[in-house]
């Protein structure tokens, strides 16, 4: 039996294992979280509500318009629905991870947004415990060759952002042939940011700045943003136009701090699993009521 029939027929086993015994490692019983849904005030904290039709053509009409062109998205709130549903934190990520292969397909193929970047495991997320993080990576392993097929159907091009040497060889090998087998497609750029850290990727940067100055290839005067910008990981994407980020938490952590410079940030009460194209349809549209004044 082959490594992805076994998963299929047994995956619901698995999980159940996997998750009792990463149970056992938590102190405590679980803190009871309840999901507000009261109306905000706060212009940036929107709620669900029914899509009407017009929301899908003024969101392709910003994105045909060019006025939209990059959106980032931290992918956040994965463990906290699943406490809320009364289910464990592992199934948490599959249902985010559902969440996002639906909106890959409807960024790519119905809105045919230029370029999606997705916050999928930062240089933090190593403090987790070995369970989730093993749990993570053999997740990310399986729907990585799952998914490779379809995004070439879908004439998606995938690219990592991180520092991928910390995981084990084989996701790496994978990651590298997915690139590989992608590189030629011309539609959506789908960045995924793994084993990612705003700081990390700045200092990687400076380091190979700094050695370009050592060798004489450049003088310290003549440096301009842009020669640091051509060595960022995101050197073939523009910056972001707006920052999406789930679960109501108003920060950053760590994710495209050079890029998010001008980025217009906006934060949904929805948990990651519950994010859908009819709520990033309104977080687009929401894009039109701000002023983009770049400093001016």
């Amino acid at each position: 039996m082959s490594v992805e029939a076994f998963w299929v027929l047994n995956q619901k086993r698995i999980i159940k294992e996997v998750v009792r015994a990463f149970n056992k490692t938590i102190v405590g019983p679980p803190k009871k979280l309840t999901l507000s849904r009261k109306p905000c005030s706060i212009d940036l904290m929107m709620n669900s509500t029914f899509l009407a039709p017009a929301d899908f053509e003024s969101a392709k009409a910003l994105i045909d318009s060019g006025a939209i062109r990059h959106i980032a998205m931290i992918m956040d709130g994965n463990r906290r629905w699943a406490q809320v549903q009364d289910m464990p934190a592992q199934q948490g990520h599959v249902e985010g991870y559902k969440a996002l292969k639906h909106l890959v397909e409807y960024c790519a193929l119905d809105l045919k947004l230029p370029i999606m970047t997705v916050y999928a495991f930062s240089t933090e997320n190593w403090r987790r415990s070995n369970l989730e993080v093993e749990f993570l990576l053999k997740l990310f392993h399986k729907t990585l060759q799952d998914e490779i097929e379809e995004l070439i159907e879908k004439n998606v091009r995938l690219k990592f952002l991180g520092n991928l040497e910390h995981f084990p060889v084989a996701f790496q090998e994978e990651c590298q042939k997915a690139s590989a087998r992608t590189a030629h497609n011309t539609g959506m750029l789908y960045q995924v940011a793994l084993n990612y850290g705003g700081r990390a990727e700045i200092l990687e940067a400076c380091r190979k700045l700094a050695q370009q100055v050592k060798q004489g290839d450049i003088q310290p005067e003549d440096i301009q943003e842009e020669h640091l910008e051509a060595l960022l990981y995101t050197q073939e994407a523009s910056d972001p136009d707006m920052i999406i980020r789930t679960g109501g938490e108003y920060r950053l952590s760590n994710f495209l701090l050079w890029q998010s410079a001008y980025a217009e940030l906006c934060v949904v009460d929805e948990l990651w699993p519950e994010f859908s194209p009819e709520v990033l349809n309104r977080a687009i549209n929401h894009f039109q009521n701000r002023q983009r004044r770049f400093g001016r």
